[in-house]
């Protein structure tokens, strides 16, 4: 049976919808001191799971979404999109401390958690978060960096917004990329279309990224796996995660994995040098994980 509220969702015009979410997130953001800000937050990379773990995550009984106001919403994007509205708006999107209780009495716990893949990217956003969210954990997800890129440009072609070739974009970024870093450091709420939509090699030289997130958290606080892993074995890195973050093991593998479209065919003389150009990068990371070289 439908709800009364599901029917009026549907029933109102786009206008009156849009003046309802309004009003509910005024008064959410209003009431920003009950609320407790997320327990971990799941920072990308891009085309690396991000979005397959929030999905999954969310199923687990310990774990609660965001306010109805934005149920399922996977990230406010807060950090670095959405900066200018405060703590308050941002805090305003997850439960109050009593929903928490009231969840964690019914469930043995309860956390919550956003997840955006543009996190790990903006040099801003560790800090700013680490400014906020002192106690949070960091979870982050690394895919080998040629197929990374690579499916980052076949999803932004896909999206409608990249018009060149996988060869030609990798030439252009350098030009569309310059100055982007500078504005962002002086212009605090500047959002950079394209560091995020168009840094297809950049990306993928992760040890830059990772090492902020360890330098705001501390290295026990934040978890670094890699994607394939995830791909392979998704309940044993799932499994990880829980163990991190505090939830029990509950069994999420059930959720399939979106693959979407097969990605398409590399040059291999394309691959080899960008398979060249990584190298010292992945070296880099590999010292700062203490591991072997993951790719």
């Amino acid at each position: 049976m439908t709800s009364p509220t599901a029917l009026a969702k549907r029933l109102l015009p786009q206008g009156a919808k849009d003046l309802a979410e309004s009003g509910i997130r005024a008064a959410t953001t209003a009431s920003a001191g009950l609320r407790q800000g997320p327990d971990f937050l799941v920072v990308g990379t891009k085309r690396g799971g991000t979005t397959f773990t929030w999905s999954t995550l969310i199923t687990h009984p310990q774990v609660m979404t965001t306010v109805p106001a934005a149920k399922n919403l996977k990230s406010p994007h807060y950090f670095y999109w959405h900066y200018d509205r405060g703590p308050d708006w941002y805090l305003g999107h997850f439960p109050t401390r009593a929903a928490r209780r009231r969840h964690a009495a019914r469930h043995g716990a309860a956390v919550s958690f956003e997840a955006s893949p543009f996190y790990l990217f903006d040099p801003r956003v560790a800090e700013r978060a680490r400014a906020l969210l002192p106690a949070a954990r960091i979870v982050m997800l690394l895919r080998d960096p040629v197929v990374r890129a690579r499916s980052h440009h076949q999803e932004r072609t896909r999206a409608g917004v990249e018009t060149l070739g996988f060869a030609e974009a990798l030439a252009a970024e350098p030009e569309r990329l310059a100055g982007e870093v500078e504005r962002m450091r002086d212009e605090p709420l500047y959002y950079s279309r394209p560091w995020d939509w168009f840094s297809y090699r950049t990306r993928g030289e992760y040890a830059p990224q990772v090492k902020r997130w360890f330098d705001a958290y501390g290295r026990d606080r934040v978890l670094v796996l890699r994607s394939e892993d995830l791909y392979a074995d998704p309940d044993a890195t799932l499994g990880r995660i829980e163990d991190f973050v505090g939830i029990d093991r509950v069994g999420l593998a059930g959720a399939k994995r979106n693959r979407g479209r097969p990605e398409d065919p590399m040059d291999p003389g394309l691959e080899a040098e960008l398979r060249a150009h990584y190298a010292p990068h992945n070296e880099a990371l590999a010292e700062l994980l203490g591991e072997p070289t993951w790719w």
